[in-house]
């Protein structure tokens, strides 16, 4: 009888042992955890971008806890389980349009007003995007790939993640991850190509006091924003649309509750949700692939093409504009629309040459341009490829 009720108890605690993560783990599985802890590391310890990389991290963690395959509906691609359910917000592209909804409640366009031609540089930085879509075709993705992994290098994450749900959902975990570590890594990645393209006497110009926008051209710039990206981009309606509508909640002076729940508690909330689900679908036996090394390695490259070809656009520009009317071309780096944080670093390094000098409310002109760019970007590639 003892015997038997001992097997009974070794029978049991045998099979609990084969639900247990310890036994289930893998090698990929501890990769994508150490990976998690550095997100989470880099975040609190240096504070790149937190509100990103700390959802993301844990979300790695949570998609990376090996479990059983029992029907016990627990991972992000079991149908029915709850992060399966969240996940349809990032699958099905709702996420992305609400984000961008409250960024264009948060967002103040008066430098790109009150200086149109900044616009330019916001379009500039975009190359990086069809630069390494051309790469990617080269290195064997079909064209619905390439251009969602291009779309990497405008460094806007909800962007990445919308067009990527549309032309490559299988690599989207990979795009999503990728995008938003290199919208973390701005610090890092930009100033030092920055100073390698620019001359001690160009980081020292000085550009004219941005002009006072009135409340009549904040009111109008939305609409007519609206109008022309979308009649000339209609497949970037679903960013683009909201982007504007968030702006004008925010710029009409009659909305300011909705503007303040768009840009407050919905895009908080949305945040969370996307970061930990895009996290969480990075589980090592979907994510660890020599398809995601090649994303990250493109990613990196669309990136650094993108600034560059900001800062040397800036550049060329100045060849034909008058001595007073120069731009900074440390404010070239500002056209991906990784914002405020690439036009916080215009402002770094400038203050490095000329403390007195600043560069941030100039910076911000195609910083905001950026992000329209980027939009209008993925709805062509969209309305080509999809």
């Amino acid at each position: 009888m003892q015997d038997s009720f001992f097997s009974f108890l070794v029978e049991n605690l045998q099979l609990f042992l084969t639900y247990t993560g310890f036994y289930n783990a893998t090698p990929g599985h501890v990769v994508m955890i150490a990976i998690g802890l550095i997100f989470i590391f880099l975040a609190i310890r240096y504070e790149f971008e937190p509100m990103l990389l700390i959802p993301i991290g844990f979300g790695i963690l949570i998609g990376n806890i090996p479990f059983k395959d029992a029907g016990l509906q627990l991972g992000i691609y079991e149908e029915g389980s709850v992060l399966n359910i969240l996940y349809q917000g990032v699958r099905s592209g709702w996420y992305p349009p609400l984000i961008f909804l409250g960024i264009g409640a948060m967002t103040d366009f008066s430098a790109l007003i009150s200086n149109p031609k900044l616009m330019l540089i916001g379009a500039a930085a975009q190359f990086g995007i069809f630069g390494a879509y051309v790469i990617a075709l080269q290195m064997g993705f079909d064209p619905s790939q390439a251009g969602a992994i291009g779309i990497i290098g405008g460094a806007d994450g909800p962007t990445a993640i919308f067009l990527s749900s549309k032309l490559a959902p299988n690599l989207m975990g990979a795009i999503a991850v990728s995008a938003y570590s290199y919208m973390a890594l701005v610090p890092i990645l930009q100033p030092p190509f920055m100073r390698l393209l620019t001359t001690k006497k160009e980081r020292l110009i000085r550009m004219k006091a941005p002009r006072v926008v009135s409340s009549t051209e904040k009111i109008i710039f939305p609409i007519i924003g609206l109008l022309l990206t979308t009649f000339l981009v209609p497949s970037g309606l679903p960013l683009l649309g909201l982007l504007f509508f968030g702006n004008l909640l925010k710029e009409s002076g009659v909305t300011r509750r909705l503007a303040e729940t768009a840009r407050g508690p919905l895009i908080d909330t949305i945040t969370i949700l996307l970061g930990v689900t895009v996290g969480a679908s990075t589980q090592a036996t979907q994510f660890l692939s020599w398809d995601s090394i090649k994303i990250f390695l493109l990613g990196a490259f669309s990136f650094v093409i993108a600034t560059c070809a900001g800062v040397l656009f800036v550049k060329f520009f100045n060849l034909f504009l008058k001595k007073g009317n120069k731009i900074n071309p440390l404010i070239g780096n500002a056209g991906v629309s990784a914002v405020p944080d690439s036009a916080r670093i215009s402002q770094t390094v400038g203050m490095e040459y000329d403390p007195s000098n600043y560069l941030l409310m100039h910076a911000m002109g195609p910083n905001v341009a950026g992000v329209i760019g980027s939009a209008v970007a993925a709805g062509i590639l969209l309305g080509f490829l999809g």
